[in-house]
């Protein structure tokens, strides 16, 4: 399979339909889980979000394991590909045994149930298809234009899927229950991620590099590489905080819809304002980043998203101001939460130009582990605020200090990571290389050292 060779467009498809499967884990865990732990399995918000906390630590680890093992891995299907395929059973069981919790086993018994499924769920199937789904961007092809375009079909994919799938759920448990709709979900997401992994085909990485005659780095070679790659932990940091601010601002807004404006139903108007303009504005990141850059792109995202938050925490109760500022949040996050693993080959390349070593698994997992640390510390936040300020699930109506943190929490709050997470962008600056790092395959203490 030629290098560069542009990955057909069907195949692009499914590669993002792929994605969008496993974002239907990440609308459960981001917009509903603690909501159902707290109203439905009437477990305490506050151990919940220790819970969440205390599993990425795990997360860290596995991850980059998992990046590891995707870079020693060969097999006749590839090195990131088999493991994808394998994910996709996983994350049905995972999805189905996550929203069982055994609502007469105790607090305790609930809580070690709780934890275990998370884990399982979280710690290993979601890193397992992270890294994979990830990692398969530039195994793909080595075109540039074209690994941008795979980006922009991943992007569009996961918002779609992710938006069909956050509009569906509150209407599959109000008339399925959680058993039915965690098993329909679960499939959904299990067979469209086995589709993906199954029709979508690598490079020969091997013969690439016995070609050009390149030793295949070990992993003691690729860790020290990775680890001094400053774009690694700065795009490491950009899914910390794009997670940390998503992942608390969906978990609180059930809460924002049933306690401050008194609308549950309200819940699906805002999931979709909150997602179908970031799909709509994914479209222009080929053209933005041909004719600028994909850090401009992402920059323009991040104003956006300071603007629509601050825009939201104006409204009050004034439901139309609310929409208005989450459309404009939500053109803010698509490119954050999605368009930025376009940066991983360029991160990839650079680490083979500057230190001679190529490893797409380690570099993949860096998205992994940001957005898994800011899901888990976001929706801790979320959990640890409420029960800071009081917050009853028995109780008919809240105390007004609980409604005055519900909507700073929904609102101002984003808009202080948004500010973080612009200063982050404007620091992520890899593309500047791209005449260095696309012209040589040689390091660059062999080319041109001056050069950084």
């Amino acid at each position: 399979m030629d290098a560069n060779k542009k990955v057909p467009l069907w195949r692009k498809t499914l590669y993002g339909l792929g994605t969008g499967g496993g974002n239907i884990f990440s609308q459960i865990g981001a917009a509903f889980l603690l909501s159902y732990y707290t109203d439905t399995a009437l477990m305490g918000a506050a151990a919940i979000g220790t819970m969440f906390v205390v599993c990425r630590v795990f997360d860290g680890v596995s991850d980059l394991l998992m990046g590891a093992v995707v870079d020693s891995t060969k097999t006749k299907w590839g090195k990131a590909r088999p493991w994808l395929i394998l994910s996709g059973p996983l994350t049905f069981l995972g999805i189905v045994l996550l929203m069982h919790v055994p609502v007469a086993a105790g607090a305790s018994g609930k809580l070690i149930y709780a934890y275990a499924t998370y884990i399982f769920m979280s710690v290993i199937v979601y890193t397992i298809f992270g890294i994979a789904n990830t990692a398969m961007l530039p195994l793909m092809t080595r075109n540039a234009k074209d690994n941008t375009m795979l980006a922009t079909f991943s992007a569009v994919g996961n918002n779609v899927i992710g938006l069909i799938a956050g509009s569906a759920i509150t209407p599959l448990v109000l008339n399925f229950g959680w058993h039915w709709a965690s098993i329909f979900l679960g499939l959904i997401s299990g067979v469209l991620i086995m589709i993906s992994g199954l029709v979508n085909k690598e490079i020969d990485v091997d013969a690439e590099e016995e070609g050009a005659a390149v030793e295949k780095p070990t992993l003691k070679q690729q860790f020290p590489s990775v680890m001094k790659n400053r774009y690694f932990w700065l795009l490491l940091l950009i899914g910390v905080f794009s997670l940390l601010m998503n992942a608390n601002a969906i978990a609180t807004q059930v809460y924002y819809c049933n306690v401050v404006l008194n609308n549950p139903l309200f819940m699906s108007v805002l999931i979709t304002a909150g997602q179908a303009p970031g799909i709509v504005i994914l479209f222009l990141m080929p053209v933005i980043s041909n004719k600028w850059s994909k850090q401009t792109f992402l920059a323009i995202g991040s104003v956006l998203l300071i603007l629509g938050f601050i825009i939201t925490g104006l409204a009050g109760t004034n439901t139309t101001m609310v929409i208005i500022g989450v459309i404009i949040r939500s053109l803010g996050a698509g490119p954050l939460l999605s368009a930025v693993f376009a940066l991983v080959p360029d991160a990839v390349e650079y680490g083979y130009w500057k230190f001679g070593v190529r490893s797409e698994g380690l570099i993949s997992s860096a998205q992994s582990i940001g957005s898994k640390i800011g899901m888990g510390f976001g929706s801790g936040m979320c959990a640890w605020i409420l029960a800071a300020v009081g917050y009853d699930a028995t109780l008919e109506t809240q105390a007004a200090s609980v409604a005055s943190a519900i909507k700073f929490n929904y609102t101002y709050m984003g808009a202080i990571f948004g500010v973080i997470i612009l200063i982050l962008v404007l620091l992520t600056n890899v593309e500047k290389y791209a005449p260095q790092y696309r012209a040589v395959d040689a390091p660059a203490s062999e080319i041109d050292a001056s050069a950084t």
